[in-house]
Order: structure tokens, then sequence, then C-alpha cells
């Protein structure tokens, strides 16, 4: 019973503009969970809810002895309360990420959370006593209509079977997650939300002042790029700190439940083999060279400079126009890109923006990034945006309304299988945004404007693949290193830098400060290991799309509306099999790569 599940979109600036007249944008309307933090309804639903847990408890020890039937009931009523404390846990996540600076919320958030935690607990002990049975007395009670409709959760919970420990055991380390990974988790947070960059005369957030990073003119470029070093330079000590306590708590439990890598326990969380991981990153790192390599030295080429600085890798392309892009044009350039593909899935995403499912405008406190939040099944997602009007802008609110569109979707399948791990997560959310892209550039005749959406979209799929497996590659070699002992400031720095120059490539300068910048990348301390499912997301779009695009399978759409629907039930093999896809193909992810490659050739047929 996991009350917190959270799709987010990569750790990356926001691009563009100065966020002026942007017109009216929607916030969020979290009344549809409950009125208030101290609202009634909450309150009643809480103390509900604590009452069946209670309740719940009497399974404790019987599983073993239930009958098909009676085993089908207590799955359901253990589903039940996963809906509800699923419910106040979204609630309580999306009212604190509304302003993580504020300390009510903050508490709010830190009490729930805690009150939640002792619920899990309670009924910890059902998922463990399932993982005790063997498989012959498993598959007795699997019989019942009512049991068998769980089976794809009962698979997935299997998994872990190994890696479980003693039910005492389990319950310490859910117990003391709130005063460990999740107190620092949330120092972390509460810590960049705070932060001011001074820019010039300017005192700008994180979020702002990365922004800036992507502004047409390369000093105020530098200016931004100087002070976000300076700002994450200052609070270095506390971000070392940070990584290097989680880290350990890391290894500590990795080592209880004998995992054989850092990385094991993702891949298995994300039901995918060790070995397609491993060929997805190399196959990713195999073509750092035709790929970011190759792209940024034409890059430098554009901005007339031997060797790029690192604060223009997401400058706009000269001779450029340049505009702030007014969020009702966005709503409708996403929208007609749904549209075109399937109206049904325009229809949903009417939804998200004619009943306020999304909270839009950049904020102070406001959490960074953006993401879309599943909720729980008899509810809706909520997405979280921090629009400020560039064109990276647009795609980011496409991949979000993908993500949204897929958790309403599987949302049928119920809280135990609606959910999907998180390289199939980013499935849809990557699939809007190529379709996004492709409308713009079909309409686009321009050839200026034309090479500027063609270098954009470049842009945001190596930030997408390489900068992500860059980014695995950065936490793999810390986790690694800290087996060894803490780790200094300085030692971090260069596995950063270390990284950075081998994916980046030869094109680049980088200053003294940009060492820093890894300390701003959320990923690393909310969901270790994260980052990977970005480039396994792309590539498969970039085979799902060519599938598509070369109308290579009949009724693409109804097959790809059914594997967004499936959710959780099926894994990647049966979800790839009606395209003709395999991951487990060692060429799967080279044609993913090579997509990036073909754009890139004709940036270079065109410059």
């Amino acid at each position: 019973m996991h009350p917190f599940r959270i799709v987010t979109k990569k750790d990356e600036p926001a691009a563009g503009g100065n966020a002026v007249n942007l017109g009216p944008m929607p916030e969020w309307n979290l009344t549809d969970l409950y009125s208030a933090p101290d609202g009634a309804d909450l309150k009643a639903e809480f103390a509900a809810v604590e009452k069946r847990t209670i309740a719940f408890e009497k399974h404790r020890g019987q599983v073993a002895a239930m009958d098909s039937k009676a085993f089908g009931a207590a799955i359901a009523e253990y589903e039940a309360l996963s809906e509800i404390t699923g419910k106040i846990g979204s609630y309580a996540q999306l009212h604190n990420a509304g302003d993580v600076s504020s300390p009510e919320r903050g508490r709010f958030y830190q009490d729930t959370v805690e009150r939640l935690t002792v619920l899990g607990g309670k009924v910890l002990f059902f998922t463990l006593e399932i993982n005790r049975l063997d498989d012959a007395a498993l598959a007795l009670k699997m019989k019942d209509p009512s049991a068998a409709r769980y089976a794809p959760w009962v698979r997935d919970l299997r998994v872990m079977r190994e890696h479980e420990l003693s039910d005492d055991l389990e319950k310490l380390f859910l117990d003391k997650s709130t005063t460990g990974r999740t107190a620092w988790v949330r120092l972390f947070d509460e810590t960049l939300a705070s932060l001011r960059c001074k820019v010039d005369e300017e005192e700008l957030t994180l979020t702002a002042a990365l922004n800036r990073l992507s502004d047409p003119k390369p000093e105020r470029r530098q200016a931004a790029a100087k002070a976000i070093g300076a700002t994450l330079a200052a609070e270095s000590s506390l971000f070392t700190l940070i990584t290097n306590v989680l880290a350990k708590d890391k290894a500590v439990e990795d080592e209880w439940r004998k995992f054989a890598r850092p990385v094991s326990s993702r891949n298995l969380a994300n039901l995918v083999e060790d070995e397609v991981v491993d060929a997805l990153v190399s196959g990713v790192k195999g073509a750092y060279g035709d790929t970011a390599h190759r792209y940024y030295k034409l890059k430098a080429k554009w901005l007339g400079k031997d060797k790029l600085e690192y604060w223009d890798r997401n400058a706009p392309l000269p001779a450029t126009p340049h505009r702030d892009i007014p969020w009702s044009e966005a709503q409708s350039t996403v929208r007609g890109a749904y549209a075109a593909f399937s109206p049904k899935l325009a229809g949903i995403v009417d939804d998200f923006f004619a009943k306020n499912w999304i909270d839009a405008p950049a904020r102070p406190g406001k959490a960074s990034g953006a993401f879309s939040h599943p909720t729980v099944p008899s509810a809706h997602p909520y997405i979280l945006l921090n629009y400020l009007g560039s064109s990276r802008d647009v795609q980011t609110l496409a991949h979000e309304l993908g993500h949204g569109v897929h958790q309403v979707l599987a949302g049928p399948q119920g809280t135990l299988i609606s959910g999907t791990p998180l390289t199939l997560a980013e499935t849809a959310s990557v699939f809007g945004e190529m379709l996004t892209f492709q409308a713009l550039l079909a309409g686009e005749k321009d050839p200026v404007q034309r090479r500027a959406l063609l270098a954009g979209k470049v842009e945001d799929m190596l930030n997408t693949v390489v900068r992500q497996i860059a980014f695995h590659d950065f936490e793999r070699q810390v986790h690694d290193a800290r087996k060894a002992g803490e780790l200094s400031l300085e030692q971090l720095c260069e596995i950063w830098m270390s990284v950075q120059k081998e994916s980046l490539g030869p094109a680049f300068h980088f200053d003294y400060e940009y060492k820093h910048y890894w300390t701003y990348i959320s990923h690393f301390l909310h969901v270790p290991f994260y980052v990977y499912a970005y480039a396994f997301g792309d590539c498969l779009v970039n085979a799902l799309y060519n599938v598509y695009a070369t109308k290579a399978v009949p009724d693409f759409q109804a097959k790809y509306l059914d594997m967004l629907a499936a959710g959780g039930k099926l894994r990647h093999k049966e979800l790839l099999a009606p395209f003709g896809l395999d991951a487990s193909d060692p060429g799967f992810w080279r044609r993913g790569m090579r997509t990036i490659e073909g754009f890139i050739d004709e940036l270079e047929r065109t410059a």
C-alpha cells in the first residue's frame, strides 16, 4: 500500500523568453480531492481508513489458510485501502508542491506522510505473506475469478520476493523512512525552493535563472550561468552531505536485500531485465559521437564559435526570431496535435484544460520542473508546469499531457494494476511530444524556422537520451565510489565533470563553477536511477513512431490506445509485440538513436 506515485519530467531548464504577455493560465483545483488541509472531509476519510486498516489486521498470519474466494476478497479490501491512502497522500503532495517554501504546507505534508506510513506498516504483512507462499499454493489461491483479476499485481509483487526481509525488519525500514530518506529529500526540496540567484541586479528563483540559460542574448545567459553556479556552490556542503547520506542509506538497504548492484533494485521495480538496461546504456554511449558531439560541433559553427560555453547548450539559434508563446496558443497547438492522431485522446486532453487539472504559472516557492501526478483511479491526474512561454515549454505541456492521458486510460485497471513501471510510463509522454513536434514541422515552410524546429527537437532528444544516460552514469559512479567511504565535494564534482565532458564532447568549454551543477538534479535523490527511463522511453518512442509513420502496422491508433489502457497489466515484451518491436533486441536501441542521427543529417544538409 503505497500512497505516493508521481511521474516526473527530466530536470531540464525551461527554454525561451521572459514570461511576459502569456495570457491567463490555469491553476489546479485540488477540491476535487479534498476541501482543505483541515477540511472535515479529509479528517473523516482519514479516520475511516484508520478504522478499516485496524480491521484488516485480522488477516495477519491467515493468508496461507485462505481459500481462493477469501483471498480475492482480501486483495480487494487491500486495494480499497490503497485507494484511500493514495488519495490522501496525493492531496498532501500536490498541496505542498504548490508552495514548497511554506512551513505550514511542509508541516501538513510531513504529518500526513507520518500518519500514512503508520497505516502502511499495519498492512505490510499482507504482501509479505503472499510472497512467502510457494508457487503451487499461490496457484490454488488464484483460481477464483475474484482473485484471478489481480494476477498481474501478484505477478509483479513476486519479483521482489527474493529481496524481502522479515516482517519486523520490513516495518522498521518503513517506519524509519519518515525520519530518514523522506526527511532528507524534504530538506533538499525546501533548500532548492528557497534559493535565489543574483543575476545582475535581479533576484531570481532557480527555475527562472535556469530559464535564462536559453535567452537569445549571450551576456544574459552568461550572467545567469555564473549566478547559478555561485548560488549552488554556496549550498554545496549541504548538498554533498545529503547525497552522501542518501547514497549510504541506499547501500545499507541494498546490502540487506542482497541486490547485486545499486541499479538492480530500480531495474526490478521497472520490471526490466538488467541486460536490457545495460544494452540501452551501451547503445546510447556508443552513439555519443554520432549524436551529441556531432550536433554541438555544428551548433558552435552556427554561433560563430570554436567552442561553445556551457551556457550555450540551450541557446536559440542565431537569426531565428524569438517570441514568447501565449498559453492559449500552446494549448491549441498541443490539442490539435493530439486530435490529429486520435479524437479520443483529444477528448481527454480537453478535460485537463477545461476542468483545472493543470497548474501552469511559474510562481516563487512552487515546485520546480514539471510532472503529471496520477493520484488514484477514483479521481484524476494533476499536471504541474512552470510555463514561461518557450517552444520547449510547449513540448513539456505535450509531454505531461501524454502522461495524463495514459493515467486516465489506465485508470479502469484499478489502483493495484493501473500503474506502469517508469520505463513504460515515459512512452505516452514522449510520443505526445513527437506528435506535437511533427505537427509543427509539417506546417513550417520557412527554412530558418524549420531549421530552428529541427535543432530544438534534436536538443530536446539529446537532453532526454544522452544527458539522461550521462546522469545515469554519474549516479552509477557516485554509488560505486560511496562504498569506499564518504565522498568529498571535489570527488562528486570530478565525477560530474567527467561524465559531462564525455557525453557533450569536445565542442564545449566548461568554466569552474559548472562543476556544482550536479547539485540541483532532484532525481538523484527523489528516485535513484530514475533517469535512464527517459532514454528508454525516447528510444522506444522513436521506434514506435517509425512504425506509425511508415504505416507498417494496421490499426496503429487502436493498438496504441490498447497499450496505454493496459496500464501495468502487461510487460514490455507483450505491449510491444503488436507493433513488431522487441526491447531485448540489441538493435532496438541503435534504431532509436538513428532517429536522432537522421535529424542531424538533415540539419547538416541545410547548414
